[in-house]
């Protein structure tokens, strides 16, 4: 799919935390960074479909001084390290601790609109990707559609009303490239 300068595009929005790599209770060091096995080529198979790759992510352990901005910028590093040959268009997250919540945290849309803005994203043609009622909810509210992994917490996530669930994060990114094929114009 071919994006004209000017011309808004899609995106798959991403949580990073049980999601993209192994849930880790506040993860505050590169070394616990354990990608999933499927994740780079379903990255790459999105990327190829003309899907902008934006992280979400909600990081209170900041906002509860459990690490440093820092701290939690040398774990992004690793992450976008560990999903190469994969590249990430964007990473958004909310230091925010949950008792002090701005929008930006989920499920508040502050990250999804910042991302809308920075990269014209049409969020009538996107996704959302999460193991947590919260993602889902965010991305409902965005006006996204949304897919709960059963990865992380998602295996006993009760509450969440998905568009879609999937095992892992290789099956979600297959159900967008099929919904991708089922688009009146063939594209995302």
């Amino acid at each position: 799919m071919m994006n004209r300068p000017n011309e808004s595009v899609p995106a798959v929005f991403l949580d990073r935390d049980g999601t993209l790599m192994r849930e880790v209770n506040y993860c505050a060091h590169p070394r616990q960074v354990e990608i999933f096995q499927d994740v780079p080529e379903a990255l790459q198979k999105l990327k190829q479909a003309g899907y902008k790759l934006i992280v979400i992510s909600n990081q209170a352990g900041i906002g509860r001084g459990y690490f440093s901005e820092a701290q939690y910028r040398l774990v992004e590093a690793e992450v976008e390290r560990a999903v190469r040959p994969a590249t990430l268009d964007g990473v958004y997250f909310c230091p925010d601790h949950p008792e002090r919540a701005t929008a930006r945290r989920k499920p508040g849309i502050g990250m999804i609109l910042e991302a809308q803005r920075d990269h014209r994203i049409d969020l009538a043609r996107s996704f959302l990707i999460g193991d947590k009622a919260i993602d889902i909810d965010c991305g409902r509210n965005a006006g996204v559609r949304t897919i709960l992994v059963k990865t992380g917490y998602g295996a006993q996530e009760l509450q969440a009303a998905p568009d879609w669930i999937a095992e892992d994060f290789a099956e979600a990114a297959e159900i967008i490239l099929k919904q991708t094929q089922l688009e009146p114009d063939g594209t995302a």
